[in-house]
């Protein structure tokens, strides 16, 4: 068990921004005093995870969440697309990296090819 954030950035909106940061530093403090592990990803990250690009938008998100899923139709309010983006880049990033041997997925092998596209890209 783990929750994954997206990390807060700077946007225009200061007000959006706060209540965001609130927000995800009350998740952040339960998820501690229940031992559970945090992991924080930039947008662009969650982005370069699901589609191969950093600079992907909404849609291109969405229309990723729904293929790696094996979903009939993109999730929606784009608020969920981009809560499911956030989880799929934590358990692919998770999984690549915890060595167990075992057999790959359909997902974790996207995950992979997403991650050498994003490289290649720069």
């Amino acid at each position: 068990d783990a929750v994954a954030v997206e990390r807060v950035f700077a946007q225009h909106n200061v007000r959006t921004v706060m209540g965001t940061a609130q927000v995800s530093g009350l998740v952040m403090v339960a998820a501690r005093r229940r031992g559970l592990p945090v992991a924080l990803y930039t947008p662009s990250e969650v982005k370069a995870a699901v589609s191969g690009s950093g600079r992907a938008d909404k849609a291109q998100v969405g229309f990723m969440v729904a293929k790696l899923l094996g979903l009939d139709a993109v999730p929606t309010p784009a608020d969920a697309a981009d809560s499911l983006a956030i989880a799929l880049t934590h358990a692919l990033r998770y999984s690549a990296t915890a060595g167990s041997g075992a057999a790959t997925t359909t997902a974790q092998r996207a995950w992979a090819e997403a991650e050498r596209a994003a490289r290649r890209r720069g």
